[in-house]
């Protein structure tokens, strides 16, 4: 299992799906080698979820560099120095090693994921050099209308892309969406080679925190929280509409800060944010927070009056990994996202109709306000429990195995 992002790397949600997969699929029969890249890769690091990684589980890590971090002067480097990502020196070292592995420990399949672009090189290249089958774990589509921009960079991921799609058994998506885009997009390729395996939750991480949090505090007179936690992306998921429908409803005194607090937890782009909201005169209603380890930023989900989605309809192929963690927190959701969208719709399958348009700034003022209302009168409705179990990270391991199976028995 080729994967960059792997404990101990601190990121929201990207390292999930690999390590629960780590995590379950000897349930299935299989047991993995995690082939990922060196610790002083990782721009930040975190050892919370060290403790997740199974005590049995053979992890090998090449040596990489972060070219912006290790490469560059005075901030600058040559752009050829991380086509098609800052981790292209992972590379070579990775092919090494990973053909070390194959000899020594026999494996039966190669699993690369995105989103770094460099781990299906390694896939392909480790393919081409063992015979062995390969499943290409897209996640998402590798490009699509605004990514990567106009360039190089956009030409290098079409290459990989390509390459990619042509040469792996088979190649794994997270939403319908981006099964569909695939499919148009290499119509000569069999359908049979696209494969949906959503993402997720951990159920038995949820358990963890449920039980070590305490009685839930007695919350009368505390504003209402709402929270988003992760990447707030500027053009993907861009919160200014609903900055300024939160300053519009300010000053119609409809919200306030002794109402309501809405957290915006590990943006990824605050030095942006913070002087929007000063100017719109909300920091007060809105607060833009750190982040924080893993278990703590679900205890933080579960605790919260309700939960924000953001997707703009650019990603409409694409389902944010948290919603399915939103989902299993319980707790109210309010959707900022097209309606047309694979977000939209998993959120309709699971019974939850509040959904506005990101950019639609009025739309958005009464649905907030709605959605307020209705936490106040301890209303807003939950993901159902039959919807829920379906996405749980067991049961997407058993999708993978089930996968696995079959490319080795079609190469048999």
């Amino acid at each position: 299992m080729i994967a960059y992002h792997y404990p101990p790397v601190q990121v929201s949600s990207g390292l999930q799906r690999t390590l629960s997969f780590s995590r379950y699929l000897p349930e299935s029969g299989w047991q993995p080698l995690i082939l990922t890249a060196s610790e002083n890769a990782y721009p930040a690091t975190c050892s919370d979820q060290l403790q997740d990684i199974p005590a049995n589980l053979k992890v090998k890590r090449a040596f990489s560099l972060d070219t912006a971090r290790h490469l560059s002067f005075k901030g600058r480097y040559f752009n050829w120095l991380a086509l098609p990502d800052r981790w292209i020196s992972w590379l070579p070292f990775a092919v090494i090693k990973g053909w070390r592995m194959i000899r020594h420990e026999k494996p039966s399949v190669i699993w690369s994921t995105y989103p770094i672009a460099t781990a299906h090189l390694i896939g392909w290249a480790l393919h081409r050099l063992t015979g062995l089958p390969w499943i290409a774990d897209f996640r998402d589509s590798m490009v699509d209308e605004v990514f990567p921009s106009a360039g190089i960079r956009r030409r290098v991921y079409q290459w990989i892309e390509k390459k990619a799609a042509e040469n792996c058994d088979l190649a794994v998506f997270t939403t319908p969406g981006a099964v569909e885009l695939y499919k148009q997009r290499y119509p000569d390729l069999s359908d049979d080679k696209w494969c949906l395996i959503p993402n997720g939750y951990n159920e038995q991480i949820f358990k963890e925190v449920e039980q070590q949090q305490s009685a839930k505090p007695d919350l009368v007179g505390t504003p209402l929280t709402l929270i988003h936690s992760g990447v707030l992306y500027p053009s993907e998921r861009d919160p200014v509409p609903f900055f300024q429908a939160i300053a519009e409803l300010k000053a119609e005194s409809e919200l306030s800060a002794q109402r309501v607090c809405i957290v915006l937890r590990a943006t990824g782009h605050d030095e942006l944010y913070s002087p929007l909201l000063i100017d719109a005169q909300i920091d007060d209603v809105v607060k833009l927070a750190p982040e924080v380890p893993y278990r703590e930023a679900l205890s933080e989900m579960l605790q919260a009056g309700g939960l924000l989605i953001f997707q703009a309809s650019n990603c409409n192929h694409q389902i944010p990994a948290k919603l399915y963690e939103y989902f299993r927190a319980r707790r109210p959701i309010l959707a900022l996202t097209d309606k047309q969208g694979d977000t939209a719709k998993a959120l309709s399958d699971a019974g939850i109709k509040t959904v506005v348009a990101l950019d639609d700034k009025d739309a958005i003022k009464t649905a907030l306000l709605r959605f307020i209302y209705a936490l106040e009168e301890n209303g807003g409705t939950v993901c159902s429990d039959e919807i829920m179990n379906q996405y749980s990270r067991k049961s997407a391991s058993k999708k993978l195995g089930v996968l696995l199976d079959r490319v080795c028995c079609d190469r048999k």
